[in-house]
């Protein structure tokens, strides 16, 4: 049958409310009306290792994206972490990424913050049966340090300096999470370093594959606040997170990240769906659950994003 000439509107229902679903249509020009209907807005959410917290989080975050935004496709990446995936953003290669906020001053790419999302508690994970009972029982030791472009390399190497354990003090592996426990498990390192919101799950796995215990690291939060940044606080691991003995380490903020250029209509709407749904991110993972307005606009050295900040303004009491 032949087709009618000439152009046609229909009408579409959005799954969003309806100011929400007027933004999503502005932005993918869905006003006018064409044959044809545009292709899905990409956004890629760079994350981290598929056992840590940041691929846990944005799978989470993409599902919802995914839901409540019509025209819209979000997956989550998997990366070496914050390093990379600043560096990403940055670069327009991917459209959203999570990064700790000591790595900020180490780079020079062009993003704005969406929110301080929870905070990374560094782990330094060793065999219960083991030598290492303190930072300093590293020296002459083999341990790992995170992969290369990850924010638990930066950390880490960070404390082995203000502990003077750089240099050839320590041998230095450079694995990320998963090759870091199955390396520690084979008695191939004596030890690893990760940056992440507990509960780590690749920890939990080694906690019921074998007998592990984590470092005190907490009276190294001054020392580093004083040679590297303010970023840093210190923050308990209880026993009931992984069923080991409590400690105290190193914390550092975690940032949602953006291009400085995206658009700030886009970035409402996706901080609005942070903030909306951050208990059933929680439920994903605990650290997810965390987030609130209060502390989410924390996000010193970086600025928000307008639209972040927008949001923020528009629910302000």
């Amino acid at each position: 049958m032949r087709q009618p000439s000439g152009r046609f509107c229909a009408v579409v229902r959005l799954r969003v409310p309806s100011a929400a679903a007027l933004v999503v249509a502005v932005l993918l020009g869905m006003a006018a009306c064409t044959e044809p209907a545009p292709e899905p807005v990409r956004l890629d959410i760079a994350t981290g290792s598929p056992t840590g917290v940041y691929y846990v989080f944005g799978q989470a975050y993409a599902a919802i994206v995914n839901r409540e935004l019509p025209h819209v496709h979000a997956e989550a990446l998997v990366t070496t972490a914050s390093a990379e995936n600043v560096r990403l953003v940055g670069e327009g290669r991917v459209q959203l990424g999570f990064t700790q906020a000591d790595i900020l001053p180490t780079t020079g790419n062009q993003v704005r913050a969406v929110a301080r999302v929870y905070d990374d508690l560094l782990h330094l994970v060793v065999r219960a049966d083991g030598p290492v009972r303190r930072l300093a029982d590293l020296r002459g030791r083999t341990v790992s340090v995170g992969a290369p472009g990850s924010g638990t390399a930066i950390t880490a190497n960070r404390l082995l300096d203000v502990a003077e354990l750089s240099g050839t003090q320590v041998k230095v592996s450079q694995l990320g999470l998963d090759a870091s426990a199955a390396a520690l498990s084979k008695g191939e390192i004596d030890a690893f370093f990760f940056s992440g919101g507990p509960p780590v799950k690749a920890v939990e796995q080694l906690v019921d594959a074998m007998p592990i215990r984590l470092v005190e690291l907490g009276e190294w939060t001054e020392p580093l606040r004083l040679r590297y940044s303010e970023v840093y606080v210190s923050r308990d691991i209880p026993s009931s997170v992984y069923g080991l003995d409590p400690i105290s380490t190193v914390a550092d903020p975690n940032y949602l990240v953006v291009g400085e250029n995206m658009p700030e209509d886009l970035v409402y709407e996706l901080t609005r769906l942070l903030m909306q749904y951050r208990d059933e991110l929680g439920v994903a993972h605990p650290a997810a659950g965390r987030l609130n307005p209060q502390s989410a606009i924390a996000t010193a050295p970086l600025p928000l994003h307008p639209g972040a900040a927008r949001y923020y303004q528009s629910i302000k009491p």
